[in-house]
């Protein structure tokens, strides 16, 4: 499995990540296809298509209102999955973010902003 995601994802190994494990490579070959991230421009496309890009309402230079698109996919729930493992780990670059976001603003938030 190891090896299947790292040729699809043009030598990148999810594997490495915290969190991610054979169930969320196997999401991401089966969501985003056979074309991968080529259809995808930016990041900030690729982001609105999980749904994971807030919905900024701006007015005079000033935010009104941000708030996650209500919707969901696959991904987008493994991807939430992974950043919940990574918050009920010890130790970690990505558990210290996900701590200090959990402490401020909630687990909810912290799983989301992971």
């Amino acid at each position: 499995m190891n090896q299947i995601g790292f040729q699809y994802f043009e030598g990148v190994d999810l594997m490495a990540i915290e969190g991610v494990n054979d169930a969320t490579v196997m999401a991401f070959i089966s969501e985003i296809g056979l074309e991968g991230f080529k259809r995808f421009k930016t990041a900030k496309e690729f982001t609105a298509w999980l749904r994971l890009a807030p919905n900024n309402k701006i007015s005079g230079g000033k935010v009104l209102s941000h708030h996650l698109p209500k919707g969901s996919n696959r991904l987008k729930i493994a991807l939430r999955q992974s950043a919940n493992v990574i918050g009920n780990l010890k130790e970690g670059h990505l558990n210290n973010f996900f701590r200090r976001i959990n402490y401020k603003k909630g687990r909810a938030t912290a799983i989301s902003a992971t």
